[in-house]
């Protein structure tokens, strides 16, 4: 594996006087201080958002709350795995400039929002991470009311701080906490479901910066259970200048271990464009990951305002079987565990 920079006794701000990223690099627990006081860009360019999915082998909801700058998004998605279909609705606000209240932390801080339609309520509590979540006519006349609790977070988590090089004033901060315990449930009209929690998992992406216009990344979340084991792994690629880390990890009971460069391996049709719906064949450079993706579900999530903000977004959710090597050389075997894999260009 290439070297890659492991921020390690790291405290203080995330940012220099100047706005610049102080250490780019990887770590497994958050080493720095985010605050929007140190950040050198116009508001328009910053963005926070939280994700959260939470799923069993039947269905999964994903939420989004997410302040861009000039355009702010709360958003949400149910999968039918069995049926392979999904719904998704989204909430677009114009001109939010930071005013969502979005927390600094990803320990700390809660999010409470709401408008005529929607109400957001993602909470720290003693028991865990508490997820309320309300949307009126998210289908048709169908209104989605989700209540979660993830718990039992992992030792490590993934943690990134990313650079640009076209620009010294853009950054990434990134977490990833993979394999928390999930339980609640949701109901969307008629339906309704409940986790339990010895089977489902949950997932928080967390991200903070400010970007460049135009970017495309592909990033995979992967977690299951192989013989009573929580694993999961977080990949990806694409996104910023990842010369002094990529965010590439396999976590086994919530231990982490770093994975070099990789490729998702996406069929190709003959025009150029990816063929989602077939396999993907994801390795990484050093032989230590060889998987095969059997997608199901292709969740289109197309947004274009004006031809100047746009996302055109691929997650597709689906079963990964192969094997991924450990840090001490062992070999973990995995098969049909679920997860997803996306390729989303944003111009925002």
């Amino acid at each position: 594996m290439a070297q890659e920079h492991l921020i390690t006794n790291a405290s203080g701000p995330l940012l220099n006087e100047d706005g610049s990223l102080r250490e780019p690099g990887y770590a497994f627990a958050p080493p720095f201080e985010y605050s929007h006081d140190r950040i050198a860009a116009s508001p328009l360019r910053i963005k926070d958002w939280d994700y959260y999915l939470a799923n069993d082998d039947e269905y999964a909801v994903c939420l989004t709350f997410s302040d861009l700058g000039y355009i702010g998004l709360v958003s949400a998605s149910v999968l039918d795995f069995a049926n392979r279909t999904y719904k998704t609705t989204s909430e677009l606000l114009v001109m939010p400039l930071g005013r969502m209240g979005l927390p600094t932390s990803s320990d700390v801080g809660d999010i409470e929002w709401q408008n005529k339609r929607c109400r957001v309520h993602f909470a720290h509590t003693p028991a865990g991470r508490r997820l309320s979540f309300f949307m009126a006519r998210f289908d048709g006349d169908e209104e989605l009311d989700v209540e979660l609790l993830l718990d039992e977070p992992p030792r490590d988590s993934m943690v990134i701080c990313t650079p640009w090089a076209t620009n010294p004033k853009a950054f990434y901060y990134n977490r990833k906490i993979l394999g928390m315990r999930a339980r609640g449930g949701f109901r969307k009209g008629a339906l309704s479901h409940e986790f339990d929690r010895s089977q489902s998992l949950g997932l928080l992406d967390w991200g903070r910066g400010v970007w460049t216009y135009n970017n495309t990344w592909y990033w995979a979340a992967i977690q299951g259970h192989v013989d009573g084991h929580v694993v999961a792994l977080n990949l990806g690629y694409g996104f910023g200048d990842t010369s002094a880390a990529s965010e590439n990890m396999l976590f086994v009971d919530g231990i982490a271990h770093k994975l070099g460069l990789v490729d998702f391996g996406m069929p190709v049709l003959p025009d150029g464009s990816y063929d989602y719906l077939e396999p993907w064949h994801i390795t990484d450079q050093d032989g230590r990951l060889d998987l095969a993706f059997s997608p199901e579900i292709d969740r289109v999530d197309n947004i274009d305002v004006a031809g100047v903000v746009s996302s055109k977004q691929h997650q597709v959710f689906g079963k990964v079987s192969g094997y991924a090597v450990l840090d001490d050389g062992s070999r973990l075997e995995l098969e049909g565990i679920r997860g997803s894999a996306e390729h989303i260009h944003n111009k925002y």
